[in-house]
């Protein structure tokens, strides 16, 4: 359960500690979603943080209409600056916006993104149209060293094509923030989109201990819906999920999905390693 919540001028904030999975397993549908589920996403003129202690991983978004947004530093950081002991990774999703750091301005247009090194004091974010805002998708993770801010354009990822339509999960992986892209301390950040017809993401699952994941589901039809999956490999659940909703992975739970369409989802990953391979296989038939 949220430990407790916080608003500043235009930030709300709460704080989520990690769970066992032997907690898990006697959660109700409403404590999953109260334990793991990122919702109030993406509102006009709020920044919105979940602060997880999984990995100190945070969640958030901001959504500048007709006025500027400050990253504000939370009483929960004991840090004057946000980033004073943390990177930052963005990718807008809404309309065209532009990202102020230390009065140096970075234009993101849609799906485009921004890493931000440790150390860095000013982050402002602006719309360019008021009727078209952009919605700033957020993570940010601890970190032990400042490396250079840099914008991540369609054209600078590095891209992927997993799955079959056989398989329904027919997909395009695309790598945005991954040390092959930007040097990072722990964040990687990198977007999914399913292709027409296919609905399964992230099949077969699998776990990493050695990091933790943040799904944010976008692009799904209003009318529409993704079951995520998570949970020990034999001792799965599920939360079902709305656009513009995040779901927090622990490093023991397995994170994949399938939708009543196709869809997109932002991943975020942090831990100890930063290597993208690292991942211990679930097949399919032996799942529970």
């Amino acid at each position: 359960m949220p430990e407790f919540k916080k608003i500043f001028m235009n930030t709300n904030y709460e704080v989520r500690y990690a769970s066992s999975p032997e907690a898990v397993k006697k959660y109700d549908t409403q404590a999953l979603r109260d334990e793991f589920l990122v919702n109030d996403l993406m509102i006009a003129n709020q920044v919105k943080w979940v602060y997880s202690h999984y990995d100190r991983f945070m969640v958030g978004s901001a959504v500048p209409v007709g006025e500027a947004l400050a990253l504000e530093t939370l009483d929960t950081l004991k840090s004057e600056n946000f980033l004073d002991r943390r990177e930052l990774g963005v990718i807008n999703i809404g309309g065209s916006g532009t990202v102020t750091i230390d009065g140096e301005s970075y234009v993101l247009d849609h799906k485009e993104a921004l890493y931000v090194g440790q150390g860095n004091k000013s982050v402002v974010f602006t719309s360019e149209s008021k009727e078209n805002p952009a919605q700033f998708y957020l993570n940010s993770t601890p970190a032990h060293k400042a490396f250079p801010i840099k914008k991540i354009g369609i054209n600078d990822v590095e891209v992927v094509e997993l799955g079959s339509p056989e398989t329904a999960n027919a997909r395009t992986l695309r790598k945005y923030i991954v040390n092959s892209v930007v040097d990072v301390c722990q964040l990687q950040m990198g977007m999914t989109t399913l292709k027409p017809g296919s609905v399964w993401n992230t099949m077969p699952a699998h776990v990493h201990d050695r990091r933790m994941e943040v799904y944010f589901y976008i692009e799904v039809p209003e009318d529409q819906a993704v079951c995520h999956f998570m949970g020990q490999p034999n001792e799965t659940r599920h939360i079902w999920m709305a656009n513009n909703e995040a779901v927090i992975s622990p490093p023991w739970s397995i994170h994949s999905g399938s939708g009543t369409s196709n869809y997109t989802f932002i991943w975020g990953m942090a831990g100890e390693n930063l290597d993208y391979s690292d991942m211990d296989m679930c097949a399919i038939n032996e799942m529970r």
